[in-house]
């Protein structure tokens, strides 16, 4: 089973987090709508089961509950893959969301990087700033140890922009945690 439950609390949030490579329930609340619509996309579009809930300093604005969102999914992340035996560890894959091209790039490598390219118009998106993306994406990234590589490629909309980020990262994700036929790492070391 390739599963996770992964439980985190600061004096700013307080953050639970299961998932299921390999599919099962999804229920997500974080007390920012735009956020549970996009981890919900995510768990939808990677064939994940998620169950996240998150009490955030939301009084203070909306950072630490998504970046700290960030480190537990990646903290679940790298849980769940164990030593990543037998998975494709590589995933590419671009999304289309209206007039927005989303691209996402991912190397389950245990070297943890972000290249981020995206210029959202819009500062917000309801209750949640447009730069947390990036944010979330980072804390995740190197709470998993992957390299993920995410580019909005062009779009006039921030909703479809970081939409389409998001269904890119899940599919790209879904691929690179696909079982392959080796019970060994990807690696020439070896080890990952």
């Amino acid at each position: 089973m390739r599963t996770a439950f992964v439980n985190r609390e600061t004096r700013e949030t307080k953050i639970t987090v299961e998932i299921d490579l390999d599919g099962g329930d999804i229920k997500i609340s974080t007390g920012i709508g735009f956020f549970d619509h996009m981890l919900n996309a995510f768990a939808v579009h990677g064939g994940f089961g998620l169950k996240v809930e998150v009490k955030g300093d939301l009084d203070v604005d909306c950072h630490h509950t998504i970046e700290d969102t960030g480190i537990v999914i990646g903290k679940a992340l790298y849980k769940a893959l164990g030593d990543k035996s037998g998975i494709a560890r590589f995933g590419s894959f671009y999304v289309p969301m209206d007039e927005a091209l989303g691209f996402c790039s991912i190397d389950i490598s245990g070297r943890p990087f972000l290249v981020f390219d995206a210029q959202f118009p819009e500062e917000r998106i309801g209750g949640y700033d447009s730069c947390m993306t990036e944010e979330f994406m980072r804390a995740l990234a190197h709470n998993s140890g992957m390299t993920l590589h995410l580019k909005c490629l062009y779009g006039k909309n921030s909703h479809h922009m970081t939409e389409a980020l998001y269904k890119s990262f899940a599919h790209a994700l879904k691929a690179a945690v696909t079982i392959s036929d080796s019970k060994k790492p990807l690696s020439t070391k070896g080890v990952l």
